[in-house]
């Protein structure tokens, strides 16, 4: 990010930062805390790791305050509650901010096989957060987005996400996609549906940053 704004400056003023990786992007947040020109979201599992970092309430200081935004979700979300959380936040949020540059941290560690989170992603879902990110940077930024591939510990199941993300970014056709033959397994994983926890957290993040 910081060598996008000052090798483009006439071109690149304003970036965003999306990171879906299961962890807390603390270190990204860390960085860019009081920078106005530069929108991160975190949506991760709450209290994963590290510990006591990725609150709701962690939203940039200075002039980088409100600049930093946090989805901490409890464990066990899965479809439901980030389609409602890209929805709800993570769209809004990066409309109004129209950056010039999109950068997303993609981590396939939310996936439902992964031993170090608890949530219940699948690659069906990776996919779709490609759509959604890549049509929002068709609208602000000419399409320009870059997805860098973070965690993910499942040497099984990894695979099929980032091959999803890959496809999309590709526009292959769905009836041309590699299968993922677990997909039917964890799409039919009960509670994949929104829960009424899971809407408060998101709620709470939306009102906090005015997004609704």
């Amino acid at each position: 990010a910081r060598h996008l704004l000052k090798s483009y400056p006439n071109q690149i003023r304003k970036i965003a930062i999306v990171d879906y990786d299961v962890h807390h992007g603390n270190g990204t947040q860390e960085s860019f805390w009081n920078d106005d020109d530069v929108l991160f979201v975190s949506i991760h599992q709450d209290s994963n790791y590290p510990l006591d970092s990725g609150t709701i309430q962690e939203i940039g200081s200075g002039n980088g305050k409100g600049t930093t935004i946090n989805i901490p979700l409890p464990p066990g979300s899965g479809t439901g509650s980030y389609d409602y959380a890209f929805q709800t936040v993570i769209i809004p949020a990066l409309k109004r901010f129209n950056p010039d540059f999109i950068l997303v941290s993609s981590g396939f560690d939310a996936s439902y096989a992964d031993p170090l989170s608890a949530m219940m992603l699948s690659s069906s879902d990776f996919r779709n957060f490609t759509k959604y990110l890549v049509n929002v940077a068709e609208d602000c930024c000419e399409g320009r987005i870059v997805f860098a591939h973070e965690g993910g510990y499942s040497e099984v199941y990894v695979p099929f996400c980032g091959i999803a993300v890959i496809e999309e970014l590709m526009g292959i056709d769905k009836d041309h996609v590699i299968k993922d033959p677990f997909l039917q397994e964890v799409t039919r994983w009960g509670y994949q549906n929104l829960q009424q926890h899971q809407k408060i957290v998101v709620d709470q993040v939306a009102t906090l940053h005015q997004l609704k």
